[in-house]
């Protein structure tokens, strides 16, 4: 099948839609780096169209539109997440070391650790007092504000770390973040002070925010890429920013969401936590929180929650399991088998199956329901290409599908190529979004 760039395929107008909503994304990428800050911005966007709003503690959201047709019809689901790869600070963090007072982090999902290297880096963070007081922390985004970073080693000294593999360049145990390296005053000292900057931090953290260092115990704290998303290329055609698996995916399905008219099927976009570490614990979707929202909806909709209609309504839904796809690289086009991979700004990538070596560990669409997403596609002019991820026995992945599956939905994975997948600066393409959009708007109508 002879691929084509979606820029081709896009009118005049249609691409002056898209630099409108690539300005649109940036900002939202910009504003938004942590899970309960999406949900905060879904929750004040969607509130208005819709009908039902499911959210359990800022970390999983679900919103709903009625559709014509009952329930027991079954439902047009898209699922995103929210987590992306990220540095968060431990239990106990701050430390002091030859007068440096650093953060001691355990980094979340998959990440190559030397890319978090000597990079500004802002600290996002949702701090639970023993009273049940919350305190947040935005510190690294605004002019004027400190930002804080991983220092790596001089190339002067670095010979025998330079001999190491990549993934043995920097432990996990070395992620740690200066956060500052001045000594509290004489007269603020506590007898005799041994650690003097660790002291001065602590007594900042008091005294500006109301924390202290027990409050650590009992927090969110996430250090994420401090800069903004921005254009990338002559022809602004690009998007370059943190956060974009799988934050591309959740913004398109809140578009798609608003734009949806008169549909059939009532709608449920799922904006999920902790998919890149495999949905577990009770804001993933390998929970039974999806089924429980079912039982309500049915409940409050139709005043029948029994076993046979909770059955009905998930075995008649089809979903789309919102989650990005590897771009080909021309840098490292080897690791793909080009007839069977993604390519940037050619649409939206759908993706049968994941898993590794033999698919072990994934969920794949059927024949059937993947031809009916096809032909839901190509009628309506949506741009898309179809895809693997990389080589056999190349690596591999997963997503939330094999937990809609589980459920009895038909579930297929569809969403943009990216560029530098899980880097603190992914790429990608504005027309692959505007296609995402598209395409999800005419499944929640189909």
């Amino acid at each position: 099948m002879k691929k084509k760039s979606a820029w081709e395929k896009l009118t005049s107008a249609e691409i002056e839609e898209t630099q409108k909503i690539g300005e649109k994304y940036k900002d939202f990428l910009s504003k938004v780096k942590t899970e309960w800050e999406t949900i905060r911005y879904a929750e004040n966007l969607l509130q208005t169209k819709a009908h039902k709003i499911f959210k359990l503690k800022e970390k999983i959201i679900a919103v709903a539109i009625k559709g014509s047709l009952p329930l027991r019809e079954g439902l047009r689901i898209i699922a995103a997440h929210v987590d992306t790869p990220r540095i968060d600070l431990k239990v106990h963090p701050l430390y002091e070391k030859h007068s440096i007072a650093l953060f001691e982090t355990h980094y979340y999902g998959g990440i190559k650790k030397y890319q978090w290297l000597n990079i500004p880096l802002s600290l996002h963070g949702k701090i639970v007092k023993e009273s049940g007081e919350i305190i947040e922390w935005k510190i690294g985004e605004e002019k004027g504000d400190p930002v804080f970073v991983i220092p790596d080693l001089l190339p002067h000294l670095a010979s025998k770390q330079m001999e190491k593999k990549a993934s043995e360049f920097i432990e996990g145990e070395k992620l740690d973040i200066v956060v500052g390296n001045s000594p509290i005053e004489e007269e603020k000292k506590e007898g005799e002070e041994k650690e003097k900057v660790k002291a001065k931090i602590l007594e900042i953290l008091k005294e500006r925010y109301g924390i202290e260092e027990e409050d650590f115990v009992s927090s969110d704290i996430e250090a994420v890429p401090a800069y903004e998303a921005q254009d990338i290329g002559f022809d602004k055609s690009m998007v370059g920013g943190y956060g974009q698996d799988d934050r591309i995916c959740a913004f398109a399905g809140m578009e798609a969401f608003l734009r949806a008219e008169n549909p059939k099927h009532a709608i449920l976009l799922i904006l999920a936590d902790k998919e890149e570490i495999g949905s577990v614990g009770i804001s993933g979707l390998d929970s039974n929180i999806l089924r429980r929202w079912i039982i309500e909806l049915l409940e409050e909709w139709e005043g029948n929650s029994s076993n046979i209609a909770i059955e009905d309504t998930l075995w008649n839904s089809k979903a789309i399991s919102a989650d990005v796809h590897a771009a080909v690289n021309p840098l490292f086009e080897e690791v793909h088998e080009i007839k069977n991979a993604a390519f940037l700004s050619y649409g939206i990538a759908i993706s049968r199956f994941t898993g590794v070596k033999g698919k072990a560990g994934g969920s794949e669409a059927d024949a059937e329901y993947t031809a009916w997403i096809r032909r839901l596609f190509n009628e309506n002019n949506v741009p898309w290409q179809a895809a693997e991820l990389g080589k056999v026995d190349g690596g591999g992945g997963g997503t939330v599908a094999k937990f809609l599956a589980r459920l009895g939905i038909e579930v297929v994975d569809c969403g943009p190529p990216l560029l530098s997948m899980h880097s603190p600066f992914e790429i990608s393409s504005k027309v692959d979004l505007f296609s995402a959009i598209k395409g999800y708007k005419v499944f929640f109508e189909s």
